[in-house]
């Protein structure tokens, strides 16, 4: 088959790729640990999926609105007004299966050959691979270590400039869990302005924040026009399956967007939809609980791997990942990644999965037990003595 020279621009997500490696293995009767894919290890709320039940119940199986019902949108509006501060109107929301549309449709919206989009990097791998999709030039800003993976304002400076159409902004951060401070962002929307381009945030882990409060870029003078929020109920409400995101933009940008949604997949499921509304209106107690969990779970980790020759890592602040430094050990990460597969039987992701400027790291996910945490320290220990 001879596919559209576009396809070979296109990148891929290897976290499913590990985890299909994990699940060979598995099934050749190998014990494995899964801290390669980001995904709560927790049920859906009950109330959350009984609301879904009742909907199928009572006939909610049908088409709705490519940008999704009012009263979802409604729900979002006002609950991304109280938790922002800023008002937001139903008009301006766009309900997609998952929040990665949302990514897809802005920069495909946006930018187009000749135009310059800036992403996090190390970064989600999807930024990167529809930047190039689309025939944009995809430029890396590098997270720092010694910045607690933000990034040095004056190499931003020296990367934005009148071809600039978009900055991409993550935080809480996969794959680092660093988070952007006021004054981080308060930099980036100052370039924004100055330049003339929109940004897009990605707040798809902000209700998962442990030190310090959640900012985010949309709530400083001058931004709400040129900001587009992304976010879902996938982390928040391990929903993950459920696909279910959103985002918020000028309404005059959402009705474009809900029209690339309209000549793709129509519509969100519409008992999905009625779903997230009791996700969001719905007690939240099983969403503290879940992070006061995913906090316990961090810290173990953390301490676990800095006990281990060869590892140095920092604490994030949010998400559920950790992004320790592996350069002290004898081999890659690329190489590490296969190595804590085959020889300890834990699947980890290579930091060069998430960019150029991701080698020297690996990412675990510490979404499991802390049994299997503390299982998984033992064998990664364990194996690296024998290096």
């Amino acid at each position: 088959m001879k596919l559209a020279s576009r396809m070979s621009r296109l990148g891929t997500e290897t976290a499913f790729e590990v985890l299909a490696k994990a699940k060979a293995l598995e099934a050749q009767g190998k014990h494995m640990v899964h801290l390669e894919i980001g995904e709560p290890d927790f049920d859906t709320p009950k109330n959350i999926c009984d609301a879904a039940i009742t909907a199928l119940n009572n006939g909610e199986t049908h088409y709705n609105p490519s940008a999704g019902i009012l009263p979802l949108k409604a729900a979002i509006a006002e609950d991304i007004a109280k938790r922002r501060g800023i008002e937001v109107r139903p008009e301006e929301v766009v309900v997609t299966p998952g929040a990665k549309p949302i990514m897809f449709f802005v920069i495909l919206a946006l930018a187009e050959k000749g135009d310059e989009v800036i992403y996090p990097n190390p970064g989600f791998p999807i930024y990167e691979s529809v930047i190039n999709w689309v025939g944009a030039k995809a430029v890396p800003i590098p997270l720092k270590e010694e910045f607690e993976f933000s990034f040095d304002i004056e190499d931003l400076k020296k990367l934005v400039n009148d071809k600039t159409k978009l900055i991409i902004v993550n935080s809480p951060h996969n794959p680092t869990g660093g988070v952007l401070t006021k004054e981080d962002l308060e930099q980036i929307a100052e370039l924004a302005i100055k330049h003339d381009c929109y940004v897009l945030t990605d707040e798809v882990y902000c209700n998962i924040i442990y030190e310090g409060e959640h900012n985010s870029i949309s709530t400083i003078p001058g931004m709400r026009e040129r900001t587009i929020i992304l976010d879902g109920f996938s982390k928040t409400y391990a929903m993950t399956g459920w696909r279910a995101g959103y985002g918020v933009m000028p309404p005059q940008f959402a009705d474009q967007i809900a029209r690339l949604q309209t000549n793709s997949n129509s519509c969100v499921n519409t008992f999905v939809q009625h779903a997230c509304i009791e996700a969001i209106k719905g007690p939240q107690d099983g969403v503290t609980k879940m992070v006061a969990e995913f906090k316990r779970r961090r810290d173990v980790i953390v301490d676990g791997l800095n006990e281990i020759p060869g590892f140095k890592c920092l604490r994030p602040h949010g998400a559920f990942y950790v992004f320790p430094n592996i350069g002290e050990l004898p081999i890659g990460s690329r190489e590490l990644e296969q190595y804590l597969l085959d020889e300890a039987g834990v699947a980890a992701l290579s930091g060069t999965s998430f960019g150029q400027y991701g080698d020297g790291y690996v990412r675990f996910s510490y979404a499991n037990s802390v049994e299997n945490i503390k299982l998984a320290l033992d064998r990664i220990r364990e194996a690296v003595a024998k290096l």
